[in-house]
């Protein structure tokens, strides 16, 4: 893929784009065979490829620049703003977006977060796209909220001009830290959540929530997990770190028992409006922290999908699993490292299926699916 920020070296996120995409694809196949210690006894189904370009469904944007002159992208070593508008990785439905944007911020005077100096107030601007209808949440990352009352006042222009703009808030990140956003979320609208259509479901998409961040591909994910979960066939399953629900609405059936446990309450919510949108019985969704919460069902079903966040499972929950009687894991690991270090802390399980699903072309980052099951 041609690339005119990474030939200047304005940008060089895509560290493996200068690999034909064939052989980034070899190299992740590879990548995933080590972390399991390339067992013989593994099937591997054919990774799933992704598009090289346009795949995006958020843009981060760091807000550098001037009032007059507002820069949409990322911030160079001196904390000036680089312009990364015409990203191949966004489709147009985002790149659409930003000219928009940036004249919002001029009208409504929001001065860019200068992280030298410690001054200005918009941070970063977050835009997440639904592909199956082209509607937008549109995201404003602020320092405080001084420059509330002008971004309120603007808005009207801004929904003129991207009447696709549906749900709109401001995340206050006051913190001068290198932390995307803080806790605190204000809605700007009547919208909460952005609908997203996924295989044949309708998921639900909220400020703050954890999105896969290439649609077509996650669609995959879910397809592949449902197909392991219909074969198998148990009577309930438990997917844990459920996020907003992908996992366990697309392997629920209205027979099995199916319960979700995310530490996020946000999240949960989604969830369980998704379920209720798609009449789902037997489908229920608590807010627990994973291990704490796997823990205290004693208990687990035979079945178990986990998809934690990059630093895996942990100690705990490891053990948690390992004595329970599930015989059955399904594992999503963005982090093959530390899939490899929970296998270590799961020496009951053995795997029996993977494939890798890549969700970051031009990275070295992929999604690896497992399906593991009790040794007897």
């Amino acid at each position: 893929m041609h690339c005119a920020y990474f030939e200047s070296a304005r940008c060089r996120s895509c560290t493996w784009l200068p690999r034909l995409y064939a052989a980034q694809l070899a190299s992740r196949q590879q990548a995933a065979r080590d972390a399991l210690g390339d067992d013989p006894g593994v099937h591997w189904l054919a990774p799933v490829a992704s598009a090289e370009s346009g795949f995006r469904n958020r843009a981060k944007m760091v807000v550098g620049g001037s009032i007059e002159a507002p820069v949409l992208g990322l911030l160079d070593a001196g904390g000036a703003g680089v312009d990364l508008e015409d990203c191949a990785l966004y489709p147009a439905a985002l790149r659409a977006a930003f000219a928009p944007l940036r004249r919002l911020i001029s009208a409504a005077r929001i001065a860019p977060y200068h992280v030298p100096g410690r001054r200005g107030e918009l941070k970063f601007v977050l835009v997440t796209v639904a592909e199956d209808s082209g509607m937008l949440m549109l995201r404003f990352v602020l320092r405080s909220r001084e420059a509330l009352g002008r971004l309120r006042k603007h808005l009207p222009q801004l929904q003129a001009e991207l009447p696709q703009a549906r749900v709109l808030s401001a995340n206050l990140q006051p913190l001068h830290q290198a932390l995307l956003e803080g806790p605190e979320e204000i809605l700007l609208g009547d919208t909460d959540a952005l609908p997203l259509r996924v295989n044949a479901l309708t998921l639900y998409v909220g400020p703050q929530a954890f999105l896969q961040t290439n649609t077509q591909v996650a669609a995959a994910l879910y397809r592949q997990a449902r197909a392991w979960v219909q074969e198998i066939d148990p009577p309930a399953l438990l997917d844990l770190y459920c996020g907003s629900g992908g996992f366990a609405l697309h392997c629920a059936d209205g027979r099995r028992a199916v319960l979700g446990i995310e530490n996020s309450a946000a999240a949960v919510a989604l969830a369980q409006r998704a379920a209720r949108y798609a009449s789902l019985p037997r489908v229920r969704f608590e807010v627990h922290d994973a291990a704490r919460g796997a823990a205290a069902l004693g208990a687990l079903p035979p079945l178990v999908i986990v998809n934690p966040p990059r630093r895996g499972l942990g100690a705990e929950l490891c053990a948690t699993l390992q004595a329970s009687s599930a015989r059955w894991l399904i594992y999503s690991s963005c982090n093959a490292e530390t899939l490899a270090r929970d296998r270590a802390a799961l020496p009951g399980f053995r795997a029996r299926r993977a494939q890798v699903l890549d969700m970051f072309p031009h990275t070295a980052h992929f999604e690896l699916l497992c399906l593991l099951e009790r040794a007897a």
